[in-house]
């Protein structure tokens, strides 16, 4: 479902409160860069120069964050030169939550001016080549929620009705991604994401046939998030961080607990390229 009325209303509250803690800091934030942070993948906000918080708290209508590890606030603050606005917390189909609370967040941050959006989330990898706390950059991805931010009446302001997704992730921002993990020494593994509407993990016949669909990586996240950016013009840059290992002739369990910490073992590395992008973009 598209929510034009809610969004605006969102941006607007939004637009509202920065203005009023302009006051204490030297200007209004104008982002033009926007990062959504997955499960255990918070600490990206020590990017930020000078941040301003907005707890989702303080926002009527924007729908709650209820995951551990979800912050549950924007950021708003710079990249080197750049206005940046990170959502730190995403809310999911297991939630509860309808596809157009889930893409709230990427759709009022391009309300709000972003043109640019990273998007990261922690994934288990089907890939065996590939191990934990790995970084893979999202060259294309697998929609197998079965739901669609883009059903019922299109907003025309926003985009078309039949939005091309040919090319859902950047290739030149792919391609920056790419170089900035070789100077910076940071394995970058390239690859195609599944996205679940979970709660549950995968059982081994589902990672078997996840993967010979020809994903490397699956998650509950994203997809429909870079469905609803790109239906609305966005550039998206997508790295997925693999915080554990699907072998479907050998599973082992996943806890969350283990997802949060291999996810912030590796989110050092994930800052250091997402800043180097940002700089460089």
């Amino acid at each position: 479902m598209q929510n034009p009325e809610n969004v605006q209303n969102v941006a607007s509250v939004i637009t509202s409160a920065l203005s009023g803690m302009s006051g204490q800091t030297e200007r209004t934030p104008r982002p033009r860069v926007g990062v959504v942070c997955g499960t255990g993948l918070g600490g990206l906000a020590d990017a930020l120069s000078a941040p301003v918080a907005l707890p989702y708290g303080r926002i009527p209508g924007f729908p709650q964050s209820t995951v551990a590890s979800h912050e549950g606030r924007f950021l708003f603050g710079r990249i080197g030169t750049v206005d940046v606005v990170l959502q730190q917390g995403r809310c999911h189909l297991y939630e509860g939550y309808a596809p157009e609370d889930v893409c709230m967040g990427v759709r009022v941050m391009a309300e709000l001016g972003v043109e640019m959006l990273v998007i990261t989330n922690a994934a288990g990898a089907l890939n065996p080549r590939w191990d934990a706390g790995d970084l893979m950059l999202i060259t294309d991805h697998v929609n197998f929620t079965g739901r669609s931010p883009l059903t019922g009446p299109n907003h025309d302001a926003w985009g078309p009705r039949f939005p091309d997704m040919s090319a859902p992730y950047d290739a030149t921002l792919g391609r920056i991604a790419m170089d900035e993990a070789a100077r910076l020494g940071v394995r970058l593994e390239r690859g195609v994401y599944v996205g679940v509407p979970g709660p549950q993990m995968e059982t081994p016949a589902e990672t078997r046939m996840y993967r010979q669909l020809g994903a490397d990586a699956v998650g509950m996240s994203t997809v429909l998030e870079v469905i609803a950016a790109r239906h609305m013009g966005l550039r998206v840059l997508g790295i997925s961080c693999l915080t554990n290992k699907n072998l479907p002739d050998c599973m082992k369990e996943a806890p969350l607990e283990e997802v949060i910490r291999v996810a912030g073992e590796a989110g050092e590395k994930l800052t250091r390229l997402v800043a180097a992008v940002v700089e460089r973009v």
